[in-house]
């Protein structure tokens, strides 16, 4: 079969394509580009996350390394993500996580992470897609060893976050660990400090409580009640391989991860972070609006935290995010970290006295508005269909009562229609479908040009 690497690796169905004979193809594929840039001395680990049969996939990845001629180093334990790349910078070694994220308990995926610590852009997926089935000539065999990641990034932690600050936090903390693999990681962390907090789903589940690793609100049914029967609480989530977060402010509302990216860019901007915000075409003009309030650049990339990541190695930054639920921060690494952006969240709380709903709403007053957001999806009858609505969107001078001020097309075609309003149309990246996202700041805008779009 035919292998391709998404936004975020190869992924696919457990048993179906997902097979052994299929991993071993993309590790030897792996070996070959890390031994053509690198050379034979390059350290390899592997990571898993809590999937079916990861830890054992990772087993027979590490083993196929070792017999290539590398050092390889396999994780001890369940491991999230942003602990494995991390460590892959600090050890300016390369990674393999075996994760499929946030997708349904079926799906498993490989990762690759570059020693530069972040998603592995297009030109290095194609050029590891372009080895699979070519030979390798293998070394003498090499060393396998097992290993605990923790220590290294707990103690980076303590140079990015004020614990004692959060010590202090009124607010109660429910920690909901969704079966994924935050477990035993972030909770050990407010463990460490005497951080107080609550859990739920405490336990590695392979199907994920028969629902998904994804911190999104129905997903976190039981998080959300929880809080909403408690006093002064919030909830934190992480998705499967813990590089994503859902956060659950103290009415019980969930909280999007564009006023969670504003909210801590005004935060480390205090704490004397210094640069620009980079963020996704797909995100909130939210962001955009508290930034030039900030005095702060806004760096815009495609969709996808491959581009939110390059961008951050490119420029200096103070935080990077993307709508989906990931982010991460200057002096960090390029990519997503859950873990971080929850102690973020508690340490702006902390220190600004406030509660999430507080600092929410002074982010709106601030920002001058708040933004509303919506999406269609219309299915095609097939991908080529896609590039002639898109050409013709291009050319839109209006939408509805709405004069189009500005077209982007970095990623599909971006339409704003004054300061606070935009309509990006962009295809999906595995189906003949276009996805039209709307935001703007009024719900009465919203329906008006949900009705107004003719493509």
């Amino acid at each position: 079969m035919d292998i391709s690497f998404g936004t975020d690796g190869w992924r696919a169905v457990l048993g179906r394509d997902f097979t052994e004979e299929n991993v071993e193809r993309v590790t030897t594929a792996i070996g070959k580009y890390v031994l053509d840039n690198f050379g034979i001395d390059k350290i390899i680990l592997v990571g898993y996350d809590p999937r079916k049969m990861a830890d054992v996939f990772a087993e027979k990845c590490a083993d196929i390394l070792k017999k290539l001629g590398f050092k390889v180093k396999l994780s001890a334990r369940v491991i999230p993500t942003p602990i494995l790349a991390y460590n892959a910078l600090i050890q300016n070694a390369c990674a393999i996580m075996f994760t499929a994220s946030h997708n349904p308990p079926e799906y498993l995926g490989m990762k690759f992470i570059p020693d530069y610590a972040g998603p592995a852009t297009s030109e290095i997926t194609d050029k590891i897609v372009a080895n699979i089935d070519k030979p390798v000539t293998s070394k003498p065999s090499g060393v396998l060893s097992k290993v605990d990641f923790a220590s290294e990034y707990y103690k980076h932690l303590e140079t990015l976050i004020d614990f004692g600050v959060i010590k202090n936090l009124k607010t109660n903390i429910v920690f909901d660990g969704l079966y994924s693999a935050s477990i035993g990681y972030f909770d050990k962390i407010l463990e460490k400090y005497n951080i107080p907090f609550q859990t739920l789903h405490m336990y590695h589940d392979v199907d994920f409580g028969s629902g998904m690793p994804d911190p999104k609100p129905r997903f976190l049914k039981e998080l959300i009640e929880t809080v909403k029967n408690s006093e002064n609480t919030i909830g934190l989530a992480n998705d499967g391989d813990a590089d994503r977060f859902g956060v659950i402010n103290e009415h019980g509302e969930y909280v999007s991860p564009n006023e969670i990216i504003a909210i801590l860019l005004k935060h480390l901007l205090k704490k004397g972070l210094k640069g620009g915000v980079v963020k996704t075409a797909g995100s909130s003009l939210l962001i955009d609006a508290a930034a030039k309030k900030l005095g702060v650049e806004v760096i815009e990339t495609a969709v996808g935290f491959k581009h939110v990541g390059e961008a951050m190695r490119l420029n200096k930054v103070i935080i990077g995010g993307e709508e989906s639920g990931g982010l991460s921060i200057g002096g960090h690494i390029p990519e997503k970290d859950g873990l971080l952006a929850n102690l973020l969240i508690l340490e702006a709380m902390a220190s600004e006295g406030k509660s999430l709903t507080e600092l929410q709403s002074d982010l709106y007053e601030f920002a001058g508005c708040k933004f509303y957001t919506d999406r269609l999806d219309f299915k095609l009858d097939n991908k080529d269909e896609i590039k002639l609505i898109l050409e013709k969107v291009k050319e839109f001078k209006s939408v509805g009562n709405y004069s189009v001020t500005s077209v982007d097309t970095k990623d599909g075609v971006k339409l704003m229609l004054g300061n606070n309003t935009k309509i990006l149309v962009r295809p999906s990246g595995t189906e003949p479908l276009l996805r039209i996202y709307f935001e703007t700041d009024s719900l009465e805008k919203l329906e008006e040009l949900k009705g107004s779009i003719e493509i």
